[in-house]
């Protein structure tokens, strides 16, 4: 059964998001199996590709797969590197190997997904933040929005209209703009 979140159901619960504004632009579900037929595709594409996650380290195993708007399907899966930072996010790398194999391709929408090494189950995982904020760059540079699918602390299933819904205070190339043109 798909419920809207609202102010006021956020407030009662671990905060998710902040704001009243944006609210209106997600969509929970209890199960995975209560998403429209494309998003349980698009997840379980994900766990799929979960399956195939380097994480020596954290052992937290994150898939991720894009849908192209012409049905074209890219995963991808983190990437963990004994020095930290080095490592890359699933959705960063399905992102940029999409866009590299398709370059002119629009992005419709990403499901994340993550389990712990050798298990069976999903496990709760939201976007960080800079995998937010590549997102958003998608959006911008396609006039269009991307649908986000992944799993909140809650256990519940969000579908995110957009990454700018995930961003209420983005910084974009207007940031960049420093008004001095002429």
């Amino acid at each position: 059964m798909r419920k809207f979140l609202t102010y006021e159901t956020l407030i009662k619960r671990k905060p998710l998001y902040f704001g009243q504004t944006a609210m209106k632009e997600f969509i929970l579900v209890d199960h995975l199996e209560d998403l429209d037929a494309e998003s349980k595709y698009l997840a379980h594409k994900a766990k799929d590709a979960a399956n195939h996650a380097y994480a020596p380290y954290s052992k937290f195993h994150v898939g991720a797969a894009v849908l192209l708007e012409d049905g074209t399907i890219v995963t991808g899966t983190n990437q963990e590197n004994a020095a930290y930072p080095s490592g890359m996010c699933a959705e960063r790398v399905a992102l940029f190997a999409a866009i590299a194999a398709h370059p002119e391709a629009k992005i419709s929408k990403i499901a994340i997904v993550a389990k712990r090494k050798g298990g069976k189950d999903l496990v709760p995982a939201t976007s960080c933040g800079p995998c937010r904020q590549v997102m958003l760059e998608f959006e911008t540079r396609q006039h269009k929005p991307i649908e986000i699918v992944m799993q909140e602390q809650n256990h519940q299933w969000v579908k995110a209209a957009s990454a700018e819904s995930l961003l209420p205070f983005a910084f974009t190339s207007v940031s960049l703009d420093h008004g001095d043109k002429k």
